[in-house]
Parts: structure tokens; C-alpha cells; sequence
């Protein structure tokens, strides 16, 4: 299956069609896609009327320097902001993390956007991507706070993605730019990077986004590509059974499968369920590279349907609620 791009505040003629392909379960939205809170609530609209299945519409709205939706959310604190706490007021920090993770959630599902593509479980060991989007260095703490993070997001009614496995956090390069490797073994792998995703599938983290990082000492392709990393590791000793996305095919380290339908089949080949277009330019060929494969088991199918956001409240509920104004006044002075 893929989750695709669009380009604009609207849905165009001729993305219209792209929606009906029976492979596209999802749509990533990203700022270009956003005006205001009731622009994106008609786009959402029109994005759900194309079609007559069930659709995934997500987004990446972490906080701090990754939140695609500004104007009318709150602007929610980066990550780093809740593992400084964590240091000096490790109570505090474990319900602003749960806080945080509420107020983002329920303030997309009341425009009916069915994910946001969260919590970040990678280390804050440097990573040029990463950096601030991390809760901490410690993987112990990382996993204290993903928990916490993963309970705000269930009570607000939205799936978790934890991304982005099995680590993102402990090589420098940013792979939207370059290609990245991390020489480490399995085994220290297992007592840093991989410990809070070990955690978020043990409380039952729905679903979870690759890394386009390659780890040689375990397998030569990058993690995405990786039916090590996904079939042996990720649900074979993490047991994990949830939805698997790729990280997006446009990025410079996804390069190495080589042209965009070399790159989906080999998503698909090593066992991820959902393979990211965000790129609109990049999806027409990526549909024609799905056309030749087999439809998707029909277990795999409910799962991805079973990420749709569960309860949500209106705007004006949302607006109403106090609960809401006590949050955002606790979590934004993180950004004092």
C-alpha cells in the first residue's frame, strides 16, 4: 500500500484519480497543504469524498521544529523540552509528555486527521535530523516518556507511530540529505537505540515508520529494506504485529534501491505494510510500480484501516473544554 503527497491547499483534477487506485490507503499532509484550521477541515472533507474506502490522512505534528500545522494549534513544545525535565522533575515530566501527547492528538482529530506520525523514540546522541525532536540521550528515559506519550495519544483516541526504528538518533548524517551508517552491533543496539521501541510494543505502539539507515553489522541494506530488520528483529524477537511504514522513498538515503519503482518493491519485498510517497511529483510512477505486484493480504489491510482515529470531539467542543486550557498552559511554559 502506499501513503501519498499532494501538493497544495486543495485537492487537484488530477489527484483525484490517485485516490481511487485500490494501493492508496493514505494521505501525508504537510505545511504546503495548510492555511487555517477551516481550510484543512475542507480539505480533509474533499480528501475523504474521493473515495469511497476507509482513508488514512496523517501528518508529522511533533512539536518544537517539526509541526506542519501552526495557526490555530498550539504550538506545542519540542520533545527536548519534556527529557530537560525529566532530569530535575521526573513526575512532572512524565505528565507533560502524556499532556502533550493529548492536546496534539485531539486537536488534529477534531478536523478528522487520523494520525499524527508520533512519538520520535530516537536517541538525542546528535543527529543531524533528530536533535531537539528527541526526549533524551538515556534510552531509559526515552521509553519512561514514549510510554506516557503513547497514553495521551490513546486517550485522545489516536494510534501511536513510533518512529523511527530501530534508531535514527546515534549517527550524525540527516538522511534526507545523505546516506547514513551506523557500524554498531545487534547486541549494543539492543541495550541503547532499540530498548523504547521494545517498551512502546509491549504497551501495544500500533504501528511504527523505518529508518533509512543502514547498520552493517546486522544487514547491508538500509532497515526500510531490511527483511532482517523487519521479519527477524522487528516482529520476530519484538513480537511485534502492528502496521509497518516506510520512511519517505524521496529522501537521498532511500536511493540506494535505486529508481522509484525499484524503491517501493523493495519496501514491500522486506516486509513493510505502507510505503510513504510524500513527494506529489514522485506518485504517479509509484502507483504504476504497485500495479504489477499482488494484492495485500487481507489481514494487513484491516490493520492499516484499524489506525483511524477512534473518538474525537468537534472544534467547538475542543474549544469549550477546560481541560484543554489547563493543558496548554502547563505544556507551552515548557517553551518559556
Amino acid at each position: 500500500m502506499l501513503m501519498i503527497g499532494i501538493s497544495g491547499t486543495e485537492l487537484l483534477p488530477s489527484e483525484r484519480p490517485w485516490l481511487a487506485h485500490r494501493a492508496v490507503c493514505g494521505v501525508i499532509l504537510f505545511a504546503r497543504n495548510f492555511a487555517s484550521p477551516e481550510q484543512l477541515a475542507e480539505l480533509v472533507a474533499s480528501l475523504r469524498a474521493a473515495t469511497p474506502r476507509a482513508l488514512l490522512i496523517a501528518v508529522d505534528q511533533e512539536g518544537g521544529p517539526v509541526q506542519r500545522f501552526r495557526q490555530g494549534f498550539t504550538a506545542l513544545p519540542a520533545l527536548a523540552r519534556l527529557g530537560a525535565m525529566w532530569d530535575t522533575d521526573r513526575a512532572r515530566a512524565l505528565a507533560l509528555a502524556e499532556e502533550h501527547a493529548w492536546l496534539m492528538a485531539v486537536e488534529l482529530r477534531a478536523l478528522d486527521i487520523d494520525l499524527s506520525f508520533a512519538p520520535v523514540l530516537d536517541l538525542a546522541r546528535g543527529n543531524r535530523a533528530i536533535g531537539e525532536r528527541a526526549l533524551h540521550a538515556d534510552p531509559i528515559a526515552v521509553a519512561e516518556l514514549g510510554d506516557a506519550y503513547l497514553r495521551g495519544m490513546k486517550l485522545a483516541g489516536m494510534a501511536a507511530t513510533v518512529k523511527h526504528f530501530p534508531g535514527h538518533g546515534s549517527v550524525l548524517e540527516d538522511t534526507h540529505y545523505d546516506e547514513a551508517v551506523d557500524p554498531r552491533s545487534l547486541d549494543v543496539l539492543r541495550q541503547n537505540d532499540l530498548l523504547p521501541f521494545a517498551r512502546a510494543f509491549e504497551i501495544g505502539a500500533e504501528a511504527v515508520m523505518m529508518a533509512h539507515v543502514r547498520y552493517p553489522a546486522v544487514d547491508a541494506q538500509p532497515a526500510g529494506y531490511s527483511r532482517r530488520w523487519i521479519e527477524d528483529v522487528l516482529r520476530g524477537e519484538l513480537g511485534f504485529t502492528g502496521v509497518v511504514f516506510s520512511d519517505d522513498i524521496g529522501m537521498v538515503a532511500a536511493l540506494s534501491a535505486g529508481g522509484i519503482a525499484r524503491r517501493v518493491d523493495a519496501h514491500l519485498d522486506a516486509g513493510c505494510d505502507v510505503v510513504l510517497v510524500c513527494h506529489p511529483q514522485l506518485v504517479a510512477e509509484a502507483l504504476t510500480a504497485i500495479d504489477a505486484r499482488p494484492t495485500l493480504a487481507a489481514g494487513r489491510i484491516a490493520a492499516i484501516d484499524a489506525l483511524r482515529g477512534l473518538v474525537s470531539q468537534s472544534p467547538a467542543e475542543l474549544s469549550a473544554n477546560s481541560q484543554r486550557d489547563r493543558f496548554i498552559a502547563r505544556v507551552s511554559a515548557l517553551n518559556a
